[in-house]
């Protein structure tokens, strides 16, 4: 099944480079094997957490042209040469295909059927695996960005908890991004934009973040405008 995707902001977050490596910091330990990114966009997230550990990264993408330019992208070697590409949603790929970890970026609040969709995405780990999922955190400051690039729900960690797979055993649930929080919220209450803008974009990643990456142990990753799962499955 392919589809279109309704945001805008893809190319915007691409450039947020530094936001980027603080996942990838915090992801480090299960990106190894072979890793399942669902929802891969326009690859950024690709390139920020594939790092040469892994055996295999699989990119599935349901809309045909961003699985297109991440073809290009591996072929012209900006995307490393064992990530593989598939059109479609993580039904489309075959039952019996097993991975190390499954990655689910900015994707769950996309999805209607989010705990189903992690339940089918528990069936396709490995004894140990990991899956890990980052989503916008908190409904209150659902605004007019989320309904503009698709979606459905924010979360708290209580809620993301809520729909993990229970055979799953939690290894990190936390918020990231505290000083992020800060403009998420002046969006929310105050300027109601529907898309950043280039230079929002530029202060939030060259500013903010550096300072959040250090905050957040200090707060306990008890505040931030994201929340980040990872559970792994049983040995």
């Amino acid at each position: 099944m392919t589809e279109r995707y309704p945001g805008g902001e893809l190319e915007l977050f691409a450039r947020a480079r530094r936001w980027k490596a603080y996942l990838a910091a915090v992801l480090h330990p299960y990106l190894v094997g072979d890793v399942l990114e669902v929802g891969a966009g326009m690859g950024a997230t690709t390139a920020a957490l594939a790092d040469g550990r892994q055996r295999r990264w699989l990119c599935l993408e349901p809309d045909e042209s961003l699985a297109k330019r991440l073809r290009q992208d591996v072929a012209a070697g900006r995307l490393p040469p064992y990530c593989q590409v598939v059109v479609g949603a993580l039904g489309d790929l075959p039952v019996a295909e097993q991975f190390d970890a499954i990655l689910y970026i900015d994707v769950v609040e996309h999805i209607l059927r989010d705990a189903q969709e992690l339940a089918a995405a528990a069936r396709r780990l490995r004894p140990r695996g990991a899956l890990a999922v980052l989503a916008p955190a908190h409904q209150w400051l659902y605004s007019p960005f989320d309904a503009a690039i698709g979606h459905h729900r924010r979360y708290t960690r209580g809620s993301l908890a809520a729909i993990a797979p229970p055979e799953l055993r939690p290894d990190i649930l936390r918020y990231l991004d505290s000083v992020g929080l800060i403009a998420s919220a002046a969006n929310r209450l105050l300027l109601h934009r529907r898309l950043p803008t280039t230079r929002d974009i530029a202060v939030w990643d060259g500013w903010m973040i550096p300072v959040s990456r250090a905050l957040d142990p200090l707060l306990r990753f008890l505040v931030g405008k994201s929340v980040l799962g990872v559970w792994r499955k049983p040995a």
